[in-house]
């Protein structure tokens, strides 16, 4: 193992093995394989520098419709406890997301899915394994934050919740690593006639497959 290179799980290493057989039938098939992945310790400061104009437009917005009434007095110890754990349920509810949707596209539906913990880092995942058209791939990986980031931002104006709010703000934010992968896939032509998109199998990214 490289210096630095994270050591797989058992069910990454058996991803990678899968991933290798599909790789060769592809191949066979007369596709070429183009990995596009992201640098985790580069994501997370891109991150607010991706979603910062997201953050600012739902501030602005928030501030317009409600204003900003943060009573210091009001915050209690409960709060400051619930709260790391609501971040939490957010980020399983946000993986959740991630698989329901690529789960419908995928012809095995959510037997393609599966979720799991990076310990090291203490972030869960959600990754297909079945290939889905680009439109398919990039709509699960956009979903998460639009529903829990803007979706959470559009009830936190509506219902003047300043906690909702702040919480959408944060998962905006921790859709930075999701909207690099979308701008990848986004910015990636190609001349080729078939495509087809796999989420890499333990890595933060994707995978082309063209002919």
């Amino acid at each position: 193992m490289e210096k630095g290179e994270r050591k797989l799980t058992e069910k990454e290493l058996k991803r990678k093995d899968c991933f290798k057989k599909f790789n060769s039938e592809m191949q066979q098939k007369g596709y070429k394989m183009k990995s596009m992945i992201i640098n985790t310790q580069q994501a997370k400061y891109f991150s607010l520098l991706i979603m910062f104009p997201f953050m600012a437009v739902a501030f602005w917005i928030y501030n317009n419709m409600n204003g900003f009434d943060l009573d210091l007095d009001r915050i209690s110890w409960g709060l400051v406890i619930a709260v790391p754990l609501l971040i939490l349920c957010l980020f399983m509810l946000h993986e959740l997301i991630h698989g329901i949707t690529w789960g419908i596209f995928a012809k095995n539906h959510f037997h393609s899915i599966d979720f799991g913990i990076i310990w090291s880092s203490f972030s869960p995942y959600c990754t297909c394994s079945e290939p889905l058209r680009k439109w398919q791939y990039l709509l699960g990986t956009a979903m998460p934050t639009l529903v829990l980031g803007g979706g959470g931002a559009v009830a936190a104006v509506m219902t003047n919740q300043l906690l909702l709010f702040f919480l959408a703000e944060y998962m905006i934010l921790s859709g930075g690593g999701d909207f690099q992968i979308i701008l990848k896939g986004m910015f990636y032509h190609t001349d080729k006639k078939e495509t087809v998109y796999c989420d890499h199998p333990y890595e933060c990214g994707f995978v082309v497959f063209e002919r």
